[in-house]
């Protein structure tokens, strides 16, 4: 949802089209596949200046330096997570691992609490938080404050009527 608000919002998404909407992602996935090896290759990362680029949490640490990143940490509550990625499993055929829910919620919220302050302490890097629920609920003043961190160009109307609250289909 966010890099769909981003981009009708007026911020080119760099995206390669490979994976395709389907039943878990109605709107499209908005990834970038050179992203997975940045640790190996970021000469994609130039390139990306002035866009948005979808990333998991934990590929942060392979950006390089040299660079000033704004992050926009999209947060939803650990069981909503857990219920999304226990149905794209099942529908894809397969199984997690052993652990139990609250097991994963805690590893979860472990790596979470790392990565906030490992970018606490990262002077090239700004960090955005927002709430999944919030902006399903009220887009319009996030989109605001989204667009006040992301340099004030962005169309606020464009980007919130992106959001689709039909979509919030695992909630707690």
């Amino acid at each position: 949802m966010m890099m769909q608000m981003l981009d009708a919002g007026g911020l080119p998404a760099v995206t390669d089209n490979i994976r395709t909407r389907d039943e878990d992602n109605p709107k499209g996935y908005y990834e970038f596949e050179p992203v997975k090896k940045t640790r190996e290759d970021p000469s994609w990362v130039p390139t990306a200046c002035g866009k948005v680029v979808k990333m998991v949490y934990r590929l942060l640490y392979d950006l390089p330096g040299g660079f000033e990143y704004r992050v926009v940490f999209m947060r939803r509550h650990m069981d909503e997570v857990l219920a999304s990625q226990d149905k794209m499993l099942q529908r894809a055929g397969r199984q997690g691992g052993n652990a139990t829910p609250e097991q994963m919620a805690a590893l979860f919220r472990r790596e979470l609490d790392k990565v906030d302050d490992w970018l606490q302490s990262q002077p090239h890097f700004s960090v955005m938080d927002v709430q999944y629920h919030e902006m399903i609920a009220d887009p319009m003043p996030l989109c605001e404050a989204l667009n006040t961190f992301l340099g004030g160009r962005l169309d606020v109307r464009q980007m919130a009527a992106v959001v689709d609250p039909s979509l919030y289909r695992n909630r707690s």
